[in-house]
């Protein structure tokens, strides 16, 4: 809250307060937030999880462009209630975007993504190359 001081007498900025996200039922946090990301890497590939709940798959624009894997998604819902008296009508926009610069080890070819139970999901293969060979015994000659 702001306090404004006018002719010595203090008292709050009405439209600051009144404009404050508590009153709407947001938060203080006016940024912007990106999916929370997780980044595995095994053997075979890396797993790539961003946990984005309520959304659906078709909401998601993926693409690969020299090696930069990028996620993301724009929404925008409408709500309107009228009641006798008063109509409401509430406004809801979403969007994020993402990028992550693919390893050269990575076979961008054959990634695969998913979206279950709020979790958008992507494997991705390594290069055949780039998997461990297997353990060898080498001979010792003349």
């Amino acid at each position: 809250m702001s306090i404004v001081t006018r002719n010595n007498i203090m008292f709050p900025s009405l439209m600051n307060e009144f404009f404050k996200p508590d009153w709407l039922g947001g938060s203080e946090n006016y940024a912007a937030t990106l999916p929370a990301v997780n980044i595995k890497e095994n053997e075979t590939g890396y797993h790539l999880e961003l946990a984005i709940p309520g959304k659906n798959k078709e909401d998601f624009n993926v693409e690969i462009d020299k090696d930069v894997l990028t996620i993301s998604l724009e929404t925008k819902t409408e709500d309107e209630k009228v009641e006798e008296n008063y109509t409401r009508k509430e406004f809801s926009y979403s969007s994020f975007k993402r990028s992550f610069t693919l390893p050269e080890t990575v076979d961008s070819e054959k990634i695969n993504a998913s979206y279950k139970d709020g979790i958008l999901s992507f494997d991705l293969p390594k290069k055949d190359e780039a998997l461990p060979k297997p353990k060898r015994m080498i001979e010792i000659g003349k």
